[in-house]
């Protein structure tokens, strides 16, 4: 029976092959979005998964409480906590300390790398057993004087040689012992790092990080928590939370641990707990993917219901020789569900031809698991839910009719059949306009910020970053580029152009109101910092040659102005960094550090003779490529254990839109497919109503209807429902939009604009849609149309 089943099922399909193709490539469409964003799902949410014990792992946060009752929720913590995590909480088995990753450089014979990697605790690879090609995980970073190299970067630096018990140069100062060898970590992995250096190194070579060790207030780095077997976060959780009031009566803050299968998806706090991130993205476009194999079924269930007289006799003929309505609904369904697979196997094909081009657009690692036999249980039981759903109310509605009636020929198709048809067909351009108006806003809302003024002039601005030898050839390098001819000007800062590295709190300044500090931002400059940038002082002098002629003295912007309530800023003395107290000599225009979506941080400026980046303008008169090598014989002459290395920024500044540009991207790659499917649909409709009125459309050529009226008969009410798909799909998308952009401080307003071009934009492809076969039937002679029944 089965068999028989899909044999007629087969000779259906093939008899009405471009009904059937329409419906297989508007289901293969909706199954292959559903499909690419199931999978990019699958990928964010395995983020991390991969590790051994990784729900026993997590991240040491701070909440710090501040006066209003505000919690800011920090990564950085003190290494004092640390200690006490690992000494007086028994139920955490392992505590690794980390800086953040920063660049260093290695050196192994002729061979010079400049890399990403981390100076990590001992216990670091016992908490996170990424997989080890050579040496002992719990041994590996117990010596100071090691290091721990990823393959990629062991091959880089030996070759085909074997890496174990080699030295390397780090920084251009001190050998490093290679102690062991891990895979690269993978693409799902949190962790970007090339090697890892003990935390006892630092903690030997910096001054400053020996003192670290017993100072709370000095919250300057990360850590990472184990807990054992069978413990429990709500266990833990009462016994740290209080530990910094414990010991320094400075700090009102309480210890949190962040789940490591929560860093990629839950990175935005409020009140101390975690309530968003990326997963609000992840969310949303699991709710496309679904709206668009939604709309892919209602193309399935309206063609299939709009073809109703042509199945209704053999539905009589079926009824009339003794099948019962359960056979003939498993037959509708068996054909249903066959089709589906088709699309299924269709959709396959399509995602693998453009995974690669998705992936390159989100930077991410999606495949096909073909190898997965989850997979294929998921997908199959999938495709046959899809199938019977979108097939069940063409199953039911056919086998419905009277088999004395439909002989008779007296079954018609008229509005009560109809209705339906047009309140899915409402539902299916409903979606589309929203996710046509999704997008115009997304669009809108990033050039609106891209347009923002960034407060500095970034053409021609590069940045490298500096290392010991550039600190100590620095007047060298300055004065040899300048006079170079290629280089207009030359600064170094604590913190590139387009980040705030360092932040802290003004204590108290004039005509101060409340207890409440003020939270800034600190960079540490040369004087010649604010004429390199571009930016304007506003008030007041720069900063004098020599950095020790301004030593308590300070300049700040003009949100730390506005910020202060400052009528006068010139002159005033402020409280910063708990007992520092510093002269305001000048004030700058606010420029954009941080993101461009967010006000400007209210920042203070100090003169200083360190640095972290060396940032300079190349003369615009110079040949970009040319002036790029000959600057780089210069940096290499006073860096010569480093490869040059440098970044513009414009391009660090346009990182700054990656989210948003990519979100925009991905709505309009799904908008315009649901728009592509929902077309075909209605084609597919005009196609039917054509076909039923050819017969009408002759008569009424024959008494003198013109190509326009018969065009305007056939599409109006199409329009129709366009419109109404138009008004209910507008007030809708205004207030989903509206909650997103109101997590922006700079943001547009919803104006009737972009709803009015989304209508106009939706009408025009209808029109395009239905006119190709509404006009080609209204052209044919009324000879040849009136010629059959």
């Amino acid at each position: 029976m089965l068999k028989n089943y899909f044999k007629t099922a087969w000779r259906n399909i093939l008899k009405n092959k471009g009904y059937s193709a329409l419906n297989i490539l508007g289901l293969a469409s909706g199954i292959g979005v559903v499909l690419i964003i199931s999978l990019w799902i699958y990928t964010e949410y395995s983020y991390d998964r991969f590790l051994p014990h990784f729900d026993q792992l997590y991240q040491v946060k701070m909440n710090h409480i501040r006066d209003k009752g505000e919690v800011n929720t920090m990564d950085a913590t003190s290494l004092p906590l640390a200690d006490v995590l690992a000494h007086d909480i028994p139920e955490i088995q392992y505590v690794a300390e980390s800086d953040q990753v920063h660049e260093h450089g290695l050196i192994a014979g002729e061979r010079k790398l400049l890399l990403d990697g981390q100076q990590v605790g001992s216990d670091f690879l016992r908490l996170f057993q990424f997989p080890m090609l050579q040496g002992d995980r719990a041994t590996c970073l117990k010596e100071p004087f090691s290091i721990v190299l990823t393959i990629s970067t062991a091959r880089s630096l030996f070759g085909d040689e074997d890496p174990m018990g080699k030295i390397v140069k780090l920084d251009n100062k001190d050998g490093m012992k290679v102690t062991g060898v891990l895979k690269d970590p993978p693409g799902n992995s949190a962790f970007r790092f090339h090697y890892l250096v003990p935390f006892s190194y630092f903690e030997q070579a910096k001054d400053w990080m020996k003192e670290a060790r017993s100072q709370w207030l000095n919250n300057s780095f990360q850590v990472f928590v184990g807990l054992r077997e069978g413990v429990r976060y709500e266990q833990v959780e009462p016994k740290i939370r209080n530990l910094v009031r414990q010991h320094t009566k400075e700090m009102n803050s309480d210890v949190m641990l962040h789940p490591i299968k929560d860093w990629r998806l839950y990175s935005e706090f409020k009140n101390g707990k975690a309530v968003g991130g990326f997963i609000d993205y992840v969310r949303m476009f699991g709710i496309v993917g679904i709206l668009v194999l939604c709309i892919a079924c209602i193309n399935f269930i309206n063609l299939s219901t709009a073809r109703s007289e042509k199945r209704a006799r053999e539905v009589g003929v079926r009824k009339a020789i003794g099948s019962g309505r359960m056979e003939l609904i498993l037959q509708f369904l068996v054909e249903s569900v066959l089709l589906t697979f088709m699309a299924f196997a269709v959709s396959v094909l399509l995602v693998q031809l453009v995974i690669p081009s998705f992936n390159t657009l989100i930077k991410s690692s999606v495949h096909i698991p073909y190898g997965s036999p989850v997979f294929w249980l998921i997908m199959i039981g999938s495709i046959l839910m899809v199938g019977l759903l979108s097939g069940s109310r063409p199953a039911f509605y056919l086998s419905s009719f009277r088999p004395a009636k439909v002989l008779k020929g007296s079954i018609k198709t008229g509005k009560e059949a109809a209705l339906p048809r047009k309140i899915l067909m409402v539902l299916q351009f409903s979606c589309s306009v929203a996710l046509i108006i999704s997008t115009m806003v997304i669009y809108k809302q990033v050039n609106y910020v891209k347009e923002r003024p960034v407060g500095y002039r970034p053409e021609n601005l590069m940045m490298t970053k500096i290392t010991d030898d550039l600190q100590r050839n620095y007047e060298a390098l300055k004065t040899e580029l300048v006079g170079s001819g290629l280089v207009e000007n030359i600064t170094k800062a604590s913190s590139p152009a387009t980040d705030i590295k360092s932040h802290t709190v003004i204590e108290d300044w004039p005509l101060k109101t409340s207890t409440d500090k003020l939270s800034v931002g600190v960079i540490s400059t040369s004087d010649t910092y604010f004429n390199t940038l571009g930016i304007k002082l506003k008030s007041g002098r720069s900063f004098y040659e020599n950095w020790q002629a301004d030593t308590s003295r300070i300049i700040i912007n003009e949100s730390a102005v506005r910020a202060m309530q400052l009528t006068d800023p010139i002159g005033q003395i402020i409280t910063w960094n708990k007992t520092q107290r510093a002269t305001i000599v000048g004030v700058v225009e606010d420029a954009i550090m941080e993101s461009p979506f967010t006000p400007v941080t209210p920042t203070i400026f100090v003169h200083g003779r360190g640095g972290n980046d060396i940032i300079y303008r190349l003369k615009a008169s110079t040949r970009m490529n040319e002036a790029i090598e000959r600057v780089a014989t210069v940096f290499n002459k006073y860096n010569p254990a480093y490869p040059y290395t440098y970044l513009f920024v414009s391009e660090e500044y346009a990182r700054k839109f990656n989210l948003e540009l990519l979100i925009g991207k991905l709505a309009g790659v799904f908008a315009g497919l649901a728009v592509f499917i929902s077309c075909l649909g209605l084609f597919g409709l005009v196609a039917f109503l054509v076909d039923q009125r050819t017969k009408e459309i002759g008569i009424r050529k024959v008494l003198g209807a013109s190509v326009p009226q018969l065009w305007f008969l056939l599409s109006k009410d199409f329009f129709l429902l366009v419109l109404i798909s138009c008004c209910i799909a507008s007030p809708i998308a205004w207030y989903f939009l509206r909650g997103w952009l109101l997590q922006y401080e700079y943001r547009i307003s919803i104006g009737f604009s972009v709803f009015i071009v989304a209508t106009l934009l939706a009408l025009l492809i209808t029109f395009f849609t239905i006119s190709f076969k509404s006009i080609s039937a209204a052209l044919v002679s009324p000879s040849k149309s009136m010629r059959n029944d």
